[in-house]
């Protein structure tokens, strides 16, 4: 039982506040990795998640991306932290949370990409400029502000 299980069998349904990581991942072509989720179905988003126990940001960024591509994440770069009353979330069992989300952008990764079935249906690289509308919305606004601030095509993106 990780953490937030733990959390959760005290304090049942109620508001927490979770901290997390998202990672955008960048191909040789300038193409973005996205992950056909389980949760919420039907979305697309980055490969993410929270955080355990004595993790940095940077270590759940990693660990996540490992756990739910196959990929090993080398250099980090920060996009932004996303946090406040647009980050509130019910989950379909009825848990309530608000989401402290550290956003990292990466081109140095290595490994083949493998699907975590619990989490995901498929990975795909998006051209940025052909991105599905079936986002997930935090992740979409990560995206916009990757694109916006750090993107250009010539790489590596350091």
């Amino acid at each position: 039982m990780g953490y937030v299980e733990e959390l959760r069998a005290l304090v049942g349904h109620r508001p927490l506040i979770l901290v997390g990581a998202v990672t955008v991942i960048v191909d040789n072509l300038g193409r973005l990795l996205l992950e056909e989720r389980k949760y919420p179905k039907d979305k697309w988003g980055l490969a993410g998640g929270l955080m355990e126990l004595g993790e940095s940001t940077e270590d759940v960024a990693r660990r996540e991306v490992l756990e739910e591509t196959g990929l090993r994440v080398n250099g980090l770069h920060l996009i932004n932290i996303y946090s406040g009353p647009n980050h509130f979330a019910i989950a379909e069992n009825g848990d309530e949370f608000y989401t402290v989300t550290a956003a990292y952008y990466t081109d140095d990764y290595e490994g083949e990409l493998a699907v975590d079935e619990a989490e995901s249906l498929s990975f795909q690289f998006f051209s940025p400029d052909e991105l599905p509308a079936n986002m997930v919305g935090s992740h979409r606004l990560v995206i916009e502000d990757f694109l916006a601030k750090h993107y250009r095509l010539e790489l590596p993106l350091k």
